[in-house]
């Protein structure tokens, strides 16, 4: 009998052994973090609300299956520096941890771009345009500050943001006007001597076209011979149903990873709406009055349309598995339906449908097709 109830006990562990390594496989096979290991990070940007914790059912998806985060909008220079010499660092300090504590990638974004900048930056007491000195100046406390807090803390730093125009021409933006290009230069410079460890990139958006590719690979190219430090190009991924093509992407893709810097997918997210204007853009300036016809969809998507967002989706994330030694994180601009800045962008109140996950929280089909796919 004894001999019979020690086999009855191995044979009840080995059971209860296997059922347990089942049990986590199929959750690993469920969240997206552990099917895309080793290929490239899954990044997602949070809001104020997740960043404290208020929205508790996001915060257990963005533990379950994302490795990498990035601030959707608190460590933007209006949000950390509203006035001269008087830093908030409240939020951005609880995104930090939320990170650290989760062991995530933690992305800084961003440090220099013209919009969501106050508008203090660029003039002086009476309203006039500071010098060329002044701004740099600025430039320079403001990077150190925000940087230097972070030393160590923050991986990977959006240093500049959107300031190529798709026809390759320097957008003409405060900094551009005031400073020159050299003002990229710069940013980077102050960037790396506040945190020699920390990756720095040039991010933007309408990454596949033509002019921008040839314009940002020459920036990075010029940057690099003067030895200038910058790790990676965030190629924003705001995609429309026509926009970008798979094979303008592709070509942006290799010709970044070609400068020998990282490539990044980043700011994903798929408009299924109409456009109210013919130029395709980011740009968060635009803007149209609201219009029904603009917003066809305000109580669900017709099954027909979510399956064609489903299949342009699956599309672009087997391209960048594909490339996946190319690639070194894709990142989501939001986490549900609910949170995206497509709702109210270029026009105020619309319902879109542009994420991975739905206004309940639940996965869409196409989060399980990406595991799938990555575990092919």
């Amino acid at each position: 009998m004894k001999l019979k109830s020690y086999y009855f006990v191995i044979s009840f562990m080995v059971i209860a052994l296997f059922a347990n390594c089942k049990a986590e496989e199929s959750k690993s096979e469920k969240a997206l973090q552990e099917a895309l290991k080793g290929k490239f990070l899954i990044g997602v940007a949070m809001n104020a609300d997740q960043i404290t914790g208020k929205d508790t059912a996001g915060v257990r998806l963005i533990k379950e299956h994302f490795n990498s985060i990035t601030p959707e909008n608190c460590m933007k220079s209006e949000v950390l520096q509203p006035e001269e010499g008087k830093f908030d660092f409240a939020l951005a300090d609880q995104y930090v941890d939320f990170g650290q504590k989760n062991n995530m990638f933690i992305v800084g974004h961003t440090l220099i771009w013209h919009s969501q900048a106050p508008k203090w930056f660029f003039v002086d007491k009476n309203g006039k345009d500071v010098s060329r000195e002044v701004l740099i100046e600025r430039m320079k406390n403001h990077i150190t500050t925000v940087v230097g807090r972070y030393k160590g803390r923050v991986h990977g730093w959006d240093v500049v943001n959107e300031a190529i125009e798709d026809d390759g021409s320097f957008r003409k933006s405060k900094f551009y006007q005031i400073i020159g290009e050299d003002f990229i230069r710069l940013a980077f410079e102050f960037a790396h001597e506040a945190d020699p460890e920390a990756e720095l990139y040039y991010n933007d958006y309408s990454m596949s076209k033509e002019g921008k590719r040839d314009a940002v690979v020459k920036m990075v190219r010029n940057l690099q011979s003067q030895g200038v430090k910058i790790d990676g190009i965030g190629m924003q991924g705001h995609m429309t149903m026509d926009f970008p093509t798979l094979e303008e992407e592709e070509k942006s893709i290799v010709a970044f990873s070609e400068t020998g810097v990282k490539v990044m997918i980043t700011e994903l997210d798929l408009t299924v709406l109409p456009s109210p204007g013919t130029k395709v853009s980011a740009d968060v300036a635009l803007s149209y009055e609201y219009q029904k016809q603009l917003n066809p969809y305000p109580n669900g998507l017709p099954d027909s349309v979510a399956q064609a967002a489903h299949d342009r989706y699956a599309e672009f994330f087997r391209l960048f598995l594909k490339h996946a030694d190319k690639i070194d994180r894709v990142t989501m601009w939001g986490l549900t339906d609910e949170d995206s800045w497509r709702n109210n962008w270029p026009v105020p109140g619309r319902t879109d449908y542009p994420l991975l996950f739905d206004r309940n929280y639940q996965p869409k089909p196409i989060v399980e097709t990406i595991i799938k796919e990555a575990n092919q």
